[in-house]
């Protein structure tokens, strides 16, 4: 197969998030990704120097897309409702995007670093700091985002391992949502209170 002019690193990478989040890091091998794309196995590394380089390229589209569901469900909302639907964006990327959301936060074989490690995350963890920071008063809020995440990380996880059984979080989700919430915003109010 000679190398056609049309191969593109995005295009490559098209190909490869659409096998990737069809069935996960084992689905995505270089010689059956080349067999799609219609070359040879060799012309990938002209593009990307070894499968976890793909890998990482897919880690940073799996943390750009996150971003961008968060930044739609939080568009237009005051702070504490704008948090509210980043939350439900949040566990909805996780529930549908499973292997997306995986590579996003856990290494795996051949990816030493997980994607919120990359420039792409590093944007993601920007994001939910000015969302937190819009209802908190500080724009450097580390630890309400820290909480944040790690709810919405834990129950995503325990959701993917089937730990809810069949009643589901029930209403734990929220009812940590809001503790975290509720904690930001008078957080917010003693910041912003009259000396």
């Amino acid at each position: 197969m000679p190398y056609p002019s049309k191969l593109t690193t995005e295009r490559i990478e098209d190909v490869a998030w659409e096998r990737f989040q069809a069935g996960g890091e084992e689905a995505l091998s270089m010689r059956p990704l080349a067999e799609e794309l219609g070359v040879r196995a060799g012309s990938l590394y002209r593009h990307f120097d070894s499968r976890a380089a793909l890998l990482r390229r897919l880690a940073q589209r799996a943390a750009r897309d996150l971003q961008g569901e968060i930044l739609r469900a939080a568009e237009g909302h005051e702070p504490r409702n704008a948090l509210q639907a980043t939350a439900g964006a949040y566990l909805h990327y996780a529930r549908t995007n499973p292997h997306a959301y995986a590579l996003l936060l856990v290494p795996g074989e051949t990816l030493a670093l997980p994607g919120l490690k990359t420039d792409a995350g590093k944007a993601l963890w920007l994001t939910l700091l000015g969302l937190v920071g819009a209802l908190s008063g500080d724009p450097d809020d580390t630890d309400h985002v820290v909480a944040l995440w790690t709810l919405l990380h834990g129950a995503a996880s325990l959701e993917r391992a089937g730990m809810y059984g069949a009643s589901g979080p029930r209403g734990g989700i929220t009812l940590g949502l809001n503790a975290i919430l509720d904690h930001a915003q008078e957080a917010g109010r003693r910041r912003n209170a009259p000396s």
